[in-house]
């Protein structure tokens, strides 16, 4: 599970998250929208450990995360959460099968055979069959974001979270991109995501960033002031 309490997050003086509280169960599938800047990847980046909030908590299965050691957080997210950024960020001098297997270089060991063929495994469950050898810039930009999913996921990790992971692509993509998320959240998978893609706001429990607060989409238009306290 994941519990944001009484979260806050100012820049140069203005706030962009104002004691947010909000939870999201095993399994679920949230989607935060809203204006750009309005403070959705700040949240998201809190969430993940990215970014320090000035007041508040985030707790992942009752791990109070901002109380870890530098060491103890990066362990973390090395182990229960998978990133999915705006921009794949390949490595372009590695071909696809090391990029995807990046993560488990950075957790302090060599992959083995079994990581390789979990990753090729996730190639193909992206769609992405065959392209182990290539390098990234042999790929279009749908292909490199798949490989970019299939590397968040190498490490098995029960939280995904997505910031934008759709923003640069066509239509025909950006469908097939969110219809793999729900695929991924099918199979057990917990995804918190940032888009502007409101086709897709029946995926999951949807929120609209309004004034620093959390306010369900649905309620956004009725009653911008009411304040989301649980994601389920």
């Amino acid at each position: 599970m994941i519990r944001v309490e009484a979260l806050s997050k100012r820049y140069k003086g203005k706030t962009v998250l104002a004691g947010i509280d909000w939870r999201m169960e095993n399994g679920g599938f949230a989607i935060f929208t809203g204006r750009s800047g309005g403070g959705k990847t700040t949240l998201l980046s809190v969430i993940g450990g990215l970014t320090m909030p000035d007041e508040g908590r985030v707790l992942i299965d009752d791990i109070d995360i901002w109380k870890l050691s530098e060491p103890e957080l990066a362990s973390l997210r090395n182990s229960k959460l998978g990133f999915v950024f705006q921009f794949p960020s390949l490595m372009p001098a590695l071909n696809i099968l090391d990029n995807i297997l990046l993560p488990i270089a950075f957790s302090g060991r060599s992959p083995n055979r079994e990581d390789r063929d979990y990753a090729v495994s996730l190639l193909e469950m992206v769609g992405v069959t065959g392209k182990e050898d290539q390098y990234p810039s042999q790929l279009s930009g749908g292909q490199q974001r798949r490989t970019a999913i299939a590397r968040a996921m190498i490490n098995r990790p029960p939280i995904l979270l997505a910031d934008e992971p759709t923003g640069d692509l066509d239509e025909k993509t950006e469908a097939e991109i969110m219809h793999l998320f729900q695929r991924i959240n099918q199979q057990g998978t917990t995804v918190v995501m940032v888009t502007h893609a409101l086709d897709y706001v029946g995926f999951g429990h949807t929120y609209t960033l309004k004034g620093g607060q959390l306010i369900l989409y649905e309620e956004a238009e009725v009653a911008p002031e009411s304040v989301i306290r649980g994601g389920q």
